[in-house]
């Protein structure tokens, strides 16, 4: 009887291994970037609350290239990608202000991709 205790808890051990690896995979496709400008960085929102994700926030003075190349209208702008390609996007728009449920948008954008790779 021990040692079928002790096998179901390599297996539970195993099977959570495999789901962490799995989930870090999944991560490692997801990229969130910030567009701003100094000038509203008041405005932007923490993007720490995205640990394991890969994360920036970029300027405009630094990095007008890739605003027209993701042709960001409103600063400052988020842009989730997966796989390198935009997936979701949260604009400030006139106001120069994030909405307020920006964060929690991301989040559940997060999960479903996280979701549909099961």
């Amino acid at each position: 009887m021990k040692g079928c205790i002790k096998y179901q808890k390599n297996k539970i051990c195993v099977i959570i291994a495999f789901f962490l690896t799995f989930v870090s995979i999944a991560q490692s496709n997801i990229e969130i970037i910030q567009y701003s400008a100094e000038f509203v960085k008041d405005n932007e929102i923490s993007l720490k609350n995205f640990r394991g994700y890969e994360v920036n926030t970029l300027y405009m003075s630094k990095a007008s290239k890739l605003f027209a190349k993701n042709k960001v209208k409103y600063i400052p702008t988020i842009i989730l990608f997966n796989n390198g390609e935009e997936v979701f996007r949260v604009e400030s728009g006139i106001s120069l202000k994030l909405p307020e449920n920006a964060v929690e948008s991301i989040e559940e954008q997060i999960e479903k991709i996280i979701e549909s790779k099961f």
